[in-house]
C-alpha cells in the first residue's frame, strides 16, 4: 500500500500539482453546487434572470426616468443591465465562494485536497447563471435594434477580467469568514455598497475628472466600462486607463488573495 504524507505548507509548486490532481474533485463540487442551485429548474432559471431584470427597471426608472441621467445616446435599460451581467457576477461569486469553505466544514475536516478547491468552484454556478441573464440582454439589444460591431470580439477579455476580480475577492471573503466568524454578514453589505460605488446605475462620465483615477480604483469600474464599450460601442473617458488599473488592481487582489487564503488554509481545519 502506497503511504501518503501530508505536510503543511507544502511549496506552491506542489499545491498547483495537487490541484490538477484533484481537478475531479473540483468539476464534482462545481457540478454539485449548480444542481442544488437549480434543483428546480424552472425557479432557479427565472431567480437567475429575475435578480438583474429587477434591479434594471429599478435603476432605469430612478436615474432614467426621474433624474433623467445622461445615457451616451444609449436606451437607459441597455445601458444598465450590460452592467448588471459583470456585477451579478462579482455579487454571486463573492457571496457563494465567501460562504463556500463554512457551508463545507464537513468534508473539509475529514478529508485532505487543495482547499482552494472550494472557492474557485463557486465560479462556476456565477457562470451558469451569467449565461442565463446574458439571453436576456440579447432579447434587449434586438428589441432596441442595437447590434454590436466588432468590438465584441474583445468581450472576452473584459469576461476573463471580472472573473478574476471576483475570485480574488472571492478568495478574500472566504478566509476572513473563517478567521472571523462575524465577517460573513458583512459581506451583503459590503455587496450593496459596491453596487452603488460601481457605475452600474448610470455613465461613468457623470464622475468629475479629478476623481476619475481614484474612482478607477475600483476594478469593477474598468470591468463594466469595458462591457459597455465592447458590447454597446460607449467610448469611456479614459477607458485605456480605467481598463489597465482595473487589470492593475485585480492583480494584485488575486495574488494577495491567493497568498492570504494559503495562509489560512494551514490552519483551517482548527478555525473551523
Amino acid at each position: 500500500m502506497q503511504e501518503i504524507i501530508i505536510e503543511p505548507g507544502r511549496p506552491i509548486a506542489h499545491y498547483w500539482r495537487d490541484i490538477w490532481q484533484y481537478r475531479e474533485l473540483f468539476w464534482f463540487l462545481a457540478w454539485r453546487d449548480v444542481l442544488l442551485r437549480y434543483k428546480r429548474m424552472t425557479i432557479g432559471f427565472a431567480w437567475a434572470v429575475i435578480r438583474p431584470f429587477l434591479t434594471m427597471v429599478i435603476f432605469t426608472f430612478i436615474f432614467g426616468r426621474l433624474a433623467k441621467l445622461p445615457s451616451s445616446g444609449i436606451p437607459y435599460s441597455v445601458l444598465v443591465y450590460t452592467a448588471m451581467l459583470p456585477w451579478q457576477f462579482f455579487a454571486t461569486t463573492l457571496t457563494d465562494a465567501g460562504n463556500s469553505l463554512v457551508n463545507k466544514e464537513t468534508i473539509i475536516t475529514k478529508v485532505y485536497f487543495p482547499r482552494l478547491i472550494v472557492p474557485v468552484s463557486a465560479v462556476i454556478v456565477s457562470l451558469v447563471d451569467f449565461i442565463a441573464a446574458g439571453a436576456v440582454l440579447v432579447l434587449l439589444l434586438v428589441w432596441h435594434r442595437f447590434l454590436p460591431d466588432l468590438r465584441i470580439l474583445l468581450l472576452p477579455i473584459f469576461i476573463l477580467l471580472v472573473v478574476m476580480v471576483s475570485l480574488g475577492a472571492g478568495l478574500w471573503v472566504s478566509a476572513l469568514s473563517v478567521q472571523f466568524k462575524d465577517f460573513r454578514y458583512v459581506t451583503p453589505f459590503l455587496v450593496q455598497m459596491g453596487l452603488y460605488l460601481s457605475p452600474v446605475g448610470f455613465d461613468s462620465a457623470l464622475i468629475p475628472e479629478t476623481w476619475r483615477l481614484v474612482y478607477a480604483l475600483n476594478p469593477m469600474v474598468g470591468v463594466i466600462e469595458g462591457f459597455r464599450w465592447s458590447l454597446l460601442g460607449v467610448e469611456a473617458v479614459d477607458l485605456g486607463a480605467s481598463v489597465a488599473l482595473s487589470g492593475l488592481v485585480t492583480g494584485v487582489l488575486l495574488t494577495t488573495g491567493i497568498w492570504y487564503f494559503r495562509r489560512i488554509e494551514r490552519r483551517l481545519a482548527e478555525l473551523l
